[in-house]
């Protein structure tokens, strides 16, 4: 299953990062040569999927590692880190992208020209509107059945690539059709590209550190966990549920009634099917800690 799992996961994000790596030198090549702010600041935002890329392929390889005894969880919140690393990575983009634009914008309230973007720009923007979106359709696919968090993460960068090149496209068209002081939609068009890269890296970023300061699953989740529990023969009123993510994986740990007087097989018989129930639902790595308690009289 590791192996599986593994060699899904990267074979989808080496393809991303050649993808990346030609695109990324193709758009800033059109983006200098078009006389587009905007383009050049969307190839940055393609050069930085090149990072989150290594990044991941790094994050799947070490939370694939089974426990040992310096992890007796296992190694899964490595790629929570990544998922992390690549939030605060776009929110650098972003960032660095308002700066550019800003300065543009800047100049042009003080009544100097904005350059006029070339055919050029524009062509690379269709360009990587088509190959982004594609990437991100892949991507996502392997990262659903993998449960790769990372991968999914990673999903979104080339999904921030695509839309925002959708935005570009339109700055740089808008700016070549109209022309004059029309040109200004270039740098615009960066500014609302960098607003809709801080917005999806916040969510990743905030999910990263929920996930690392150890919150709970959510609460449909664990009402799903309780009901599987229920369902059990001999598994009565389960209380004291704690959950939380570990990675592509969920730890549970619940305490279970059942009546005082049957043997400690019987009991740990009751524990064992609960934990098989749970493990069918959630998946074979699941990590499941059933405490039996003696049932009220």
């Amino acid at each position: 299953m590791f192996m599986d799992r593994t060699k899904d996961a990267e074979r989808a994000t080496w393809i991303g990062f050649v993808i990346n790596l030609l695109l990324s030198i193709f758009k800033l090549a059109a983006g200098i040569l078009g006389n587009s702010s905007a383009m050049v600041a969307d190839s940055m935002h393609s050069f930085s999927d090149i990072g989150s890329d290594l990044a991941v392929l790094f994050g799947i390889k070490a939370s694939d590692r089974p426990r040992d005894d310096s992890h007796d969880f296992g190694h899964g919140k490595f790629e929570t880190l990544v998922t992390l690393l690549i939030g605060l990575l776009l929110v650098g983009v972003a960032a660095g992208i308002v700066i550019s634009a800003g300065t543009k914008l800047y100049d042009f309230m003080r009544g100097y020209d904005v350059p006029r973007p070339g055919i050029l720009a524009a062509a690379a923007a269709f360009v990587s509107i088509v190959l982004k979106e594609g990437t991100y359709r892949y991507t996502m696919l392997v990262a659903r059945r993998t449960n790769s968090k990372a991968l999914e993460a990673n999903a979104w960068h080339h999904r921030t690539d695509s839309l925002s090149s959708i935005g570009v496209l339109l700055g740089i068209g808008g700016a070549i059709l109209l022309g004059g002081k029309w040109t200004v939609l270039d740098p615009v068009a960066a500014v609302l590209v960098s607003i809709l890269i801080f917005w999806i890296s916040g969510k990743l970023v905030y999910g990263s550190v929920m996930e690392l300061t150890e919150a709970s699953l959510d609460d449909v989740t664990e009402r799903k966990i309780l009901s599987i529990i229920s369902s059990v023969k001999g598994a009565e009123d389960p209380h004291n549920l704690r959950t939380r993510r570990i990675g592509p994986y969920i730890a549970i740990d619940v305490h279970v009634r059942a009546p005082g007087d049957i043997s400690l097989n019987s009991s740990h018989d009751i524990s064992v099917r609960v934990e098989d129930a749970l493990k069918g639902e959630f998946g074979f790595e699941t990590i499941v800690n059933v405490h039996m308690d003696p049932m009220h009289v």
